[in-house]
């Protein structure tokens, strides 16, 4: 008699996610079998399937063939294997029992594991073996199928089983959601939800947990309201997990007040309610308010968990309170939590963010285990307080001790090389990338940034060059490179490649911005200005600080002052900045000004806000208020005086003329002093003609710094102007002897666009004779008027003539020459220059500006000259003074006017003699008063050909002593 067995029905998964049956009677012995063979569609479904292993493998055997005994035992077996986790004997089991009918939940048991070790390749071998043997893949069987796969990691096969089988589960639902949210699908994890509400599948509160996060990620706010108008109609809204994440979608939109009023209505709260509320306020820059949610939490008797105790820490972090941090520590040690590496890490960070590193380095030293991250904390943490060689080191040790150290290591020890300058140990590092295979973009832009910081653009150019891909980063860290290194002209030709490739941004402004500056190119900073508002960037703080300083460098202070007007937010640096523009363009009193504003409104000053107004007194000669400034800076700011303030101090003390004291208070420095301290005072020397003094200088100098060229030729200025020939020679001959180079002097002005560069004595020059031939009509225009070479300026022992001709070649001569020439009548005559002008181009510039009715704006290495009808903006304070008649002769003048308080009080017809020792410093154009608390009485100008002198007072308690005394000393 024969035996039919009960018919199977296999349900085979094509790719085209449709369900296909064929069933076939066959007999074979004394069983009949009836199976569906697949059909070649259905072959791709498994990637290894054997399509002869299905004419061979019976999909049901009878009992007669195989006892049930052995049937339980395999089953058993399989299974036993599957729960100590050995996978290869588990599989090697089953390829073993092909005319064996499993149970599913052998197959399930061993698909689980699968998933659980990542094992796509023994998944795909059981997937292939639940194929060829006509299983039918019900719903608890593809629910495995579809876990295994998402699980290790082919998301695209687990969505095809999904999408052909039963899917009345919402946990299946919910797992592909969530599959696709952890790779970044949001999208698709939200269609996902949009064809499970289409199917009639009820979702619970993890599934609006998943979607929550997906509405969060895609900031898309209109489906977050949506589903959480779903979720009060389903009556969720009292569910915590819920509520929860709805919390975490609010703060993740910014919406503080709404995430609290969830929270707040929220009667039954859990430990993970309170984490979201902390962390949210953190994540938000609330990070007071959070610090305040976790003492509430504490006091509602609320557990903590490692989640709570790290983001309390990095709320600390970010206040930068370490005493709060130390409190936390202190709690978390009682809790135990200090033995979690997490915790440890981010208590780590924190001590290292506050900059406490000691403390730092005592929780990395009592960590039992250390990972990358720990290594990787402790080197950030030197790196953000300068101790670089630390970073450096520790990083070397990380090596010893066989961490590898990951992107983000190498990118922090890369900075911290570059914020010390240290470019052989950054080489050393870049090897060791090399080496490693570790090359990735943020490596690259980290390389490129600190080849460029430690002043290595080929090296820099050359990672550039050499990468496949480049973000905004890169072109970014490339302009800023150039701009930094004194390369203005290479940044903006980089900015117009980068336009073919990139759309530059924000950060790209405040980049090229400073080029412009350095080559005070103010057209093109213009057209900067303009892509700025074309593209809504005037809103950024930095880009508004970048264009206010681009336009001070460029000699645009009337602009400036337009943008920091039309600035409503302004920071400390905006101010700084519009200080600073009004030191460099010599309006000292108007530095003044804004600094007491900027007091006024509650913004305090910081280092640099000093050094810009010691340097406006220095340039201005305000020695009192200089003064005043100083004691404000280290009495009441507390604000320890750096290298820099006391630079400005010595070159106050300098220009007014009190040499022994600025001598003095170097020598009472509590810090050694630099060769700008002593070159200041060397100046000094020069501006009062203290030869004796300045020799002593210069010996310091020259201990510090041999090889700087530029004050050898400060010396032999010094020696030249008191005709000390031989002096000069022997330092001309020093200077030979080092094979030292002095710096080139050179000039540039911008016309139609373009930078046109002059050095001195440039005969190359193809404007060159029309030039010459413009300057010496205008020499004899101005010698018929009284003007006189500077023949000093030569630094050479030669005949008149031969010294006229050598001053005459100076660059900025040149450079307005060309730009008489090629600029519109009327217009201004923008030249800058990378040296201090001499007191010849100095003096020729204001003549030029007189006879030629030109303003000229010129910008040195120090300061800005603006020149108009015969007058200069520095009024005197930078240029050496000049005998107001030669030799011995006396000065008579006619005609003295007073301005007092705003007024005219009286003109004075009387002779006054001035004697041939007395120096006179040419000012400010009449008509200006100048105010100051200190110097009561300033000549204004003077004027040869009238015999008349402008006086201008201020209002002061003992002003009309002064008056009085001055005026006895004069007119007598």
């Amino acid at each position: 008699m024969l035996l039919m067995t009960k018919t199977t029905k296999i349900l085979w998964v094509s790719p085209n996610h449709q369900f296909k049956s064929k069933e076939y009677l066959v007999r074979h012995k004394n069983v009949i079998l009836r199976f569906k063979l697949p059909s070649r569609s259905s072959q791709l479904l498994s990637p290894s399937f054997d399509t002869n292993s299905c004419t061979r493998v019976p999909a049901t055997l009878s009992l007669s063939s195989t006892s049930s005994h052995q049937v339980a035992d395999y089953n058993a077996d399989i299974c036993r294997f599957c729960a100590v986790g050995n996978l290869q004997k588990a599989v090697d089991l089953i390829c073993r029992s092909e005319e064996i009918v499993l149970d599913l939940k052998t197959y399930c048991d061993i698909l689980q594991l699968c998933a659980e070790l990542k094992a796509l390749h023994h998944g795909k071998t059981v997937h292939n073996m639940i194929c060829s043997r006509g299983i039918e893949v019900d719903s608890v069987l593809g629910s495995k199928l579809v876990f295994m796969y998402v699980s290790c990691g082919d998301v695209r096969e687990g969505r095809r089983i999904f999408d052909n089988i039963v899917k009345e589960n919402v946990f299946l639902w919910n797992f592909m959601m969530n599959a696709y949210a952890k790779m970044g699908d949001y999208e698709e994890s939200v269609c996902l939800f949009k064809i499970m509400q289409e199917v009639g599948v009820e979702p619970d509160s993890y599934t609006f947990s998943c979607i929550f996060k997906c509405s969060g990620a895609l900031g898309n706010d209109n489906l977050g309201d949506r589903i959480h108008g779903y979720v009060l109609k389903l009556g969720f809204g009292s569910d915590k997990t819920v509520v929860n994440s709805m919390i975490a979608l609010y703060f993740k939109r910014r919406s503080v007040d709404d995430a609290r009023k969830l929270f707040a209505d929220l009667p039954d709260r859990d430990v993970i309610t309170w984490n979201t509320m902390i962390s949210g306020y953190v994540t938000n820059g609330l990070a007071y308010k959070g610090f305040e949610v976790f003492k509430e939490m504490i006091d509602s008797g609320i557990g903590v968990d490692l989640a709570t105790m790290v983001s309390v820490v990095v709320a600390c972090a970010n206040m930068g309170v370490v005493s709060l941090g130390r409190a936390v520590h202190a709690y978390a040690v009682k809790g135990e939590f200090d033995k979690k590496m997490k915790f440890s890490n981010t208590l780590l960070d924190m001590y290292s963010k506050c900059g406490d590193t000691n403390a730092a380095l005592r929780v990395f030293k009592n960590m039992d285990e250390r990972s990358v991250v720990s290594w990787t904390s402790m080197i950030a943490g030197y790196a953000r307080e300068n101790q670089s060689d630390e970073a450096i080191e520790l990083f070397l040790d990380m090596k010893k001790e066989g961490v590898k150290p990951d992107t983000f290591t190498v990118t922090t020890v890369l900075h911290a090389c570059a914020s010390n300058g240290s470019l052989e140990k950054g080489k050393k590092v870049h090897n060791y990338i090399r080496e490693s295979n570790m090359q990735s973009l943020p490596v690259s832009n980290a390389l490129m940034d600190m080849y460029a910081k430690c002043g290595s653009m080929d090296d820099s150019y050359s990672i550039f060059s050499e990468m496949t891909s480049k973000d905004i980063v890169s072109w970014n860290t490339m302009i800023g490179g150039y701009s930094k290194n004194c390369l203005p002209n290479e940044a903006l030709d980089l900015l117009i490649e980068m336009q073919r490739e990139i759309k530059p941004d924000n950060v790209t402004m405040t980049c090229i911005l400073p080029a412009c500056a350095s080559l005070a190119a103010l057209n093109k900073g213009r057209e900067i200005h303009g892509h700025v508002l074309r593209k809504g960037l005037s809103s950024d703080q930095y880009v508004v600080n970048a264009l206010a300083d681009m336009y001070v460098k460029c000699g645009g202070l009337v602009q400036a002052k337009s943008l920091f007007d039309m600035t409503i937010i302004k920071n400390l640096v905006t101010w700084t900045i519009m200080i600073a523009g009004y030191c460099i363009h010599g309006f000292g009193q108007e530095a003044v000004s804004i600094f007491k504003r900027m007091r006024e409104e509650g913004i305090d000053p910081n280092a640099a806000s000093f050094t810009s107004m010691l340097f406006a007194c220095s340039h201005s000669g305000l020695l009192h208020e200089g003064r005043k400034f100083y004691k404000i800076m280290v009495n009441d700011c507390k604000i320890e005086p750096k290298l820099e303030h006391y630079a400005c101090m010595v070159d106050l003390l300098s220009r007014a003329g009190k040499l022994s004291e600025a001598y003095e208070f170097i020598k009472m420095m509590p810090i050694r002093p630099d060769t700008t301290i002593w070159g200041a005072l060397l100046c000094g020397c020069r501006f009062h003609h203290d030869v004796k003094l300045a020799e002593k200088v210069a010996d310091r100098i020259f201990e510090l710094e041999p090889e700087n060229t530029s004050y050898y030729v400060l010396l032999a200025n010094i020696y030249a102007e008191a005709e000390k020939w031989e002096e000069v020679k022997a330092l001309r001959d020093r200077i030979g002897r080092r094979s030292l180079r002095k710096n080139m002097e050179c000039s540039w002005i911008e016309t139609k666009g373009k930078v046109n560069i002059f050095v001195a004595g440039d005969g190359e020059n193809p404007e060159g004779k029309r030039i010459e031939s413009l300057l010496d009509e205008l020499r004899m225009e101005m010698k018929k008027d009284g003007f006189a070479p500077n023949l000093k300026c030569a630094l050479v022992e030669k005949v008149d003539m031969e010294k006229e001709s050598a001053v005459c070649g100076h660059s900025v001569k040149l450079a307005i020459g060309f730009g008489i020439l090629k600029l519109p009548p009327g217009k201004t005559i923008r030249v800058a220059k990378n040296l201090r002008v001499c007191s010849d181009c100095h003096e020729m510039a204001k003549y030029i500006s007189k006879n030629v009715g030109r303003q000229i704006l010129l910008r040195d290495s120090k300061r800005f000259h603006h020149f108009k009808d015969g007058f200069c903006s520095c009024r005197g304070y930078c240029q050496i003074p000049q005998k107001a008649a030669s030799g011995s002769a006396d000065l008579q003048i006619q005609t003295v006017a007073l301005f007092f308080n705003n007024q005219w009080l009286c003109v004075f017809y009387r002779s006054i003699h001035i004697m041939g020792g007395f120096w006179l410093h040419l000012q400010m154009p009449p008509f200006v008063c100048v105010e100051s608390s200190h110097v009561c009485i300033l000549i204004l100008a003077f004027f040869e050909h009238l015999n008349l002198v402008f006086i201008c007072l201020e209002e002061t308690e003992d002003g009309p002593a002064v008056l009085s005394r001055w005026l006895k000393t004069m007119l007598c």
